[in-house]
């Protein structure tokens, strides 16, 4: 069992149960006491669990959070990306996110960034997303004020979508879009599975100041069924280090930020 699908295991056994004590942990997940208690203190720093002696419990004020653990397929890779992103962010910051694994796993990174750092504590931030599991997981988060754009939910992609999921956007200034796609091509610009999604990611897009694209090097030389808009309004890209030297030098010769995210070894 790698360290992250521990830490999954160990969130569930203290939700489940209330609270759980070291030695009960190292029985479940057949690791050493020092591991049980590492563990055990990075869930405590991210405030999803209590620390006490022996062991740990809820915290009330987070509730059932979730859950990159749950709701996103982690791979390394994303999880880099999201930690990349979530570090870009900074207080009293208007931010947006659209739907995706990526940027719903960045969401949540940025949730526990800004209520473990002290230089959130007086001025907060305001998350604009059109993705209704991203503002789920964040509303519970006190230093986070959560807008969501209307809109028909979409199952497959938990994305707000339709005429009513853009009537909000023409009226409000988002300082930074971390934005999640299916395609960026190299010429052409960036795309999306849906149509709808498309039309309300590019709303999202002109309502910010600055667009940061959350992707995996897979899907860079790709293009999807819907552009969402041209290269150009893309200020930086957060990609892993799969990226190619040709991509890269590309990327950069078009005036945009290329980030390469490492995953942890």
């Amino acid at each position: 069992m790698n360290r992250q699908d521990r830490l999954s295991k160990l969130v569930d056994l203290v939700i489940e149960r209330g609270s759980i004590r070291v030695e009960d942990a190292i029985e479940v997940l057949n690791v050493s006491a020092a591991t049980v208690r590492r563990d055990l203190d990075t869930l405590a720093e991210q405030q999803l669990i209590v620390r006490t002696r022996g062991g740990a419990t809820t915290n009330a004020s987070t509730g059932e959070l979730p859950l990159r653990y749950r709701a996103v397929t982690c791979t390394n890779e994303k999880t880099a990306i999201a930690l990349a992103a979530a570090n870009l962010v900074k207080p009293g910051e208007v931010i947006g996110f659209n739907g995706g694994t990526t940027t719903t796993l960045a969401a949540y990174e940025t949730g526990v960034r800004v209520s473990a750092e002290d230089s959130f504590a007086e001025d907060g931030i305001t998350l604009v997303t059109n993705s209704i599991n991203i503002a789920n997981d964040l509303i519970v988060r006190p230093r986070v004020r959560v807008v969501v754009t209307g809109g028909v939910a979409r199952a497959r992609s938990y994305e707000l979508i339709g005429p009513l999921a853009s009537l909000i956007l023409p009226h409000i200034s988002v300082d930074t879009l971390f934005l999640g796609v299916n395609g960026v091509d190299l010429e052409s610009g960036i795309y999306a599975n849906h149509e709808g999604e498309a039309e309300v990611n590019a709303a999202l897009a002109k309502a910010a100041k600055k667009v940061v694209v959350l992707t995996d090097s897979t899907k860079l030389g790709q293009t999807a069924f819907a552009r969402i808009a041209p290269l150009s309004i893309v200020s930086t890209i957060i990609t892993d280090t799969g990226i190619s030297n040709q991509q890269l030098q590309n990327l950069q010769a078009k005036g945009i930020e290329v980030i390469l995210a490492e995953k942890e070894k």
